[in-house]
């Protein structure tokens, strides 16, 4: 514990931090490829497409976003549905759009561009192939079980993890290529001091993985055991509560086919996020130009959803609380309490943990104080505490 001489000045700072991780393909072909994004389903509310331009290898910066373009959806008995432009290269259809089985849709996308040599400015029609939406069984069951963690099976720290897996099956024989993403949300319980300013906070967070799985070769039209979601003990998710929803995509071949290449691929180069090759064929083209490529997949999917809760112990969790009250500052005599917030002395900064009668108890880390440093103070309007899930689920019994 190291000990300061004393006390200058006392600052209070409000900081907000939000970060958006978005879709960074790379490509060894034309660095101004349109970018295409977009799924619908047959699930109620606002559906979006994100139309973008690719980058040059070696950018790191997000994906140009294209707006200005006109959007719609066409399905097979003709009828067309706007979408509505909004920032970031986004177009939302309407809250009360909803897909439907057994038709087909397809995307269509208007672009002006400056045709250099022309001189002059054109529009580029980017449309998909008609895509049939499939219907998709619901998930039999989501579990978890618990994993240990030694040196010898590769982990940094001993302990325990955690491992999601489903069980699915169509008894009708309708479905036989399945693609699945997920949302998990888990709860911060910060510590308890006299100058914390939020306490309890949510994270949420998107699946950036492939998960795809045909089962043309199986006499029974059944998964089991599939593996969802791995967590370490490294990650403070399992700390409090955990809640995690998995989604379940029917895809026809040619849209597993893609998502299929695109997984092999991402194994070997880290996850989606990092690189979308050329070579992975989508559905997207520019009518009268059809040896300029679109990267991306205008995908049509029925979807069904699976919602489970984790509240567990789970053996040597990280702890990222451990060293909070490392540090303190003697208080100079009768000088009045310092407010909550920051406390910079000699070019560095400190969070204010306790007042005690003869020194203040600081810390470097904001995060001790004040969970809003990795999430939200705002409960996720989805999130159930404990109590509620076993009320309800008493109540479907």
């Amino acid at each position: 514990m190291k000990y300061l001489l004393y006390i200058t000045t006392f600052v209070l700072i409000t900081t907000a931090i939000s970060c958006v991780k978005q879709f960074l393909p790379e490509t060894g072909t034309d660095p101004d490829l349109y970018v295409v994004e977009g799924l619908i389903t047959d699930q109620p509310g606002s559906q979006g497409v994100r139309v973008s331009r690719s980058i040059p290898i070696g950018k790191s910066s997000d994906l140009v976003p294209i707006n200005g373009c006109n959007v719609w959806i066409t399905n097979d008995l003709g009828i067309n549905y706007l979408l509505t432009g909004a920032s970031g290269g986004m177009y939302f259809t309407s809250n009360d759009f909803r897909a439907v089985v057994g038709r087909k849709y397809s995307i269509n996308i208007q672009v002006k561009r400056y045709d250099a040599p022309a001189r002059k400015t054109v529009i580029d029609l980017i449309q998909s192939l008609p895509e049939e939406m499939l219907s998709v069984p619901p998930i039999d069951s989501l579990y978890y079980e618990k994993v240990q963690l030694t040196a010898e099976n590769g982990f940094p720290s001993e302990g325990e993890g955690c491992q999601v897996f489903l069980n699915t099956s169509d008894p009708a024989n309708k479905s036989r290529f399945f693609r699945w993403d997920y949302s998990e949300t888990w709860k911060i319980q910060a510590p308890t001091y006299q100058r914390s300013v939020n306490k309890v906070c949510w994270v949420t967070n998107n699946s950036d993985e492939i998960n795809t799985k045909a089962v043309t070769g199986l006499s029974e039209n059944r998964i089991e055991a599939l593996k969802v979601k791995f967590i370490s003990n490294q990650s403070v998710r399992l700390s409090a509560r955990y809640r995690i929803q998995v989604n379940q995509y029917s895809l026809n071949e040619n849209e597993f086919n893609y998502w299929s290449d695109l997984e092999k691929i991402t194994q070997q180069s880290g996850n989606f996020y990092d690189i979308t090759p050329a070579s992975v064929n989508g559905n997207l083209f520019i009518v009268g130009n059809p040896d300029r490529q679109v990267l991306g997949y205008f995908s049509v999917s029925a979807k069904s959803s699976k919602v489970m809760y984790i509240d567990d112990y789970f053996k040597k969790l990280a702890d990222p609380y451990r060293d909070c009250t490392k540090d303190s500052v003697l208080r100079v005599q009768d000088a009045p309490f310092p407010p909550p917030g920051l406390l910079e002395y000699a070019g560095e900064n400190y969070w204010i943990v306790e007042v005690q009668s003869g020194y203040i108890i600081t810390t470097d880390n904001k995060g001790c104080i004040d969970c809003t440093v990795w999430g939200t103070n705002v409960k996720p309007d989805f999130w159930k505490e404990e109590y509620e899930t076993l009320k309800t689920n008493n109540q479907d019994q």
